[in-house]
């Protein structure tokens, strides 16, 4: 009888080990769940909105095989911010879902229409894309905004197309004089139902909770992670609503105006630097000042200082630099490209604000200033009492005036121009010239005194 090789019953078994092995790697990857990313699109779609979406994305993409879920229930919203969410779905490397619950109305029917997958509640609705502008009530449509009804009607068909669904049907809840047999008549806008979206094929499900949501798309048992908008998205929401926004810039230049009035740097100056911060974080994080807005706003504060401080007059530097701070504050107002914003009317739009705020500013400033110092609140805060100088009350120190007399000869330690600072007797004190400009080293002899300060002309 002969033995079975022993190098035989090691390759078995080392195949068995391998197997094994193999087939435990194969069990975990099927067995690993996916990771839901759940963001809730709620209230208003506004500015702030957008970079949540983008952060929320581009943290699913570093997990492989990650979806991120929208939970929508949105009456809509502005325009210009559910086209930069749209752009940003569209362009998502991960697996996008609406779960429309209950509603998606205007700007929300675009954010929907941009995820591969549309959810639908029992009772829900989506449509009415309609773009309007805030208190044009019922007038007809002007040039502007025919040019914002065709803008509209092109990001809606295209978006839908683009994730295989009807164009026309995306058109026509924009537009009330697109007409679709059995769907909808000429003359109304298109909102559908849950029953409607299904049976035309703009929603793909109907589920009631978002464990039903995981499961009609096949990710039960999924790891659901809620995500919600940081501190900063958060105020960027608050400070880029118009009114909001209004408030910032008319106290940001109030305060200014004020300060400069009435130089010191005190409560009014911080108050106006405070609310242009604001201003200008929050559009920041909301991805409307990027660098180059802000840079022109502070190079336009940098030539108002120099014209303020270096060269008086308010001439070119201070026209310029008045223009450059106002173009900044403008442009971030504009989420989307300038011409489009033009034709659009964002851009008018962002003008009057800004306009409005300037003109409040104004007014707010003088009468502040014509009012404010005879109030009560002012008249506990400042000395009311004349110091007169028959009293023995002086704004400066007689000191330097004795131990000084008209004729004393000095030498010029800095320029004057005309104020600067001579040296006598060892002894620096503040001098102005007498009118010509004195440069250091100069020899000088002082004239006169006056309010603290040494007359001084130049020895010739």
């Amino acid at each position: 009888m002969t033995k079975k090789p022993r190098s035989h019953i090691k390759a078995a078994w080392l195949l068995l080990v391998l197997t094994a092995l193999l087939g435990r790697a194969l069990g975990v990857q099927s067995d690993e769940t996916p990771t839901v990313f759940r963001v809730p699109i709620e209230g208003t779609i506004d500015h702030g909105l957008a970079p949540f979406v983008a952060r929320v994305v581009e943290e699913a993409s570093a997990i492989e095989g990650s979806v991120v879920l929208l939970d929508i229930d949105t009456f809509g919203g502005r325009v210009d911010a559910a086209v930069l969410i749209r752009d940003v779905l569209l362009e998502s490397p991960v697996r996008t879902v609406a779960f429309i619950h209950p509603r998606a109305i205007s700007a929300g029917a675009l954010i929907s229409l941009a995820c591969e997958d549309i959810v639908i509640a029992p009772g829900g609705s989506i449509g009415a894309a309609t773009p309007i502008y805030a208190g044009g009530g019922s007038e007809e449509p002007t040039a502007v905004d025919e040019k914002m009804m065709s803008y509209m009607r092109t990001e809606m068909r295209t978006t839908a197309e683009t994730r295989g669904r009807r164009g026309d049907i995306a058109e026509a809840m924009v537009d009330r004089e697109i007409e679709i047999e059995g769907v909808v008549e000429k003359g109304k806008v298109l909102t559908l139902s849950t029953v409607e979206a299904l049976a035309l094929e703009i929603a793909d499900h109907e589920a009631a909770t978002v464990d039903e949501v995981l499961e009609v798309l096949g990710l039960s048992g999924a790891t659901v992670l809620d995500r919600s908008l940081s501190w900063a998205e958060s105020l960027a929401r608050v400070v880029s609503d118009p009114q909001v926004t209004s408030i910032l810039l008319m106290l940001g230049m109030l305060g200014i105006y004020v300060e400069i009035q009435h130089p010191g740097f005190g409560l009014p100056g911080a108050l106006g630097v405070l609310s242009l911060a604001t201003f200008f974080f929050g559009h920041h994080v909301a991805q409307l000042a990027g660098w180059e807005e802000l840079l022109l706003f502070a190079l336009g504060g940098v030539l108002v200082l120099i014209e303020l401080l270096v060269i008086p007059g308010f001439g070119i530097a201070g026209v310029s630099g008045a223009a450059l701070m106002f173009a900044g504050v403008v442009m971030s107002l504009l989420a989307l490209d300038l011409r489009v914003s033009w034709d659009l009317g964002f851009l008018n739009e962002a003008l009057f604000t800004v306009s409005t705020a300037i003109v409040g500013a104004g007014v707010a400033g003088v009468l502040l200033l014509r009012f404010l110092p005879s109030s009560r609140t002012a008249r506990r805060l400042v000395l009311s009492e004349t110091l007169k100088a028959e009293d023995g009350f002086s704004s400066h120190d007689e000191g330097e005036k004795e131990s000084f007399p008209l004729g004393t000869a000095g030498e010029a330690i800095t320029d004057l121009r005309p104020a600067g600072k001579v040296k006598i007797d060892g002894a620096r004190i503040d001098a102005v010239s007498e009118g010509d400009f004195i440069g250091i080293g100069a020899r000088v002899t002082i004239v006169a005194w006056r309010s603290g300060n040494a007359i001084v002309r130049e020895d010739t």
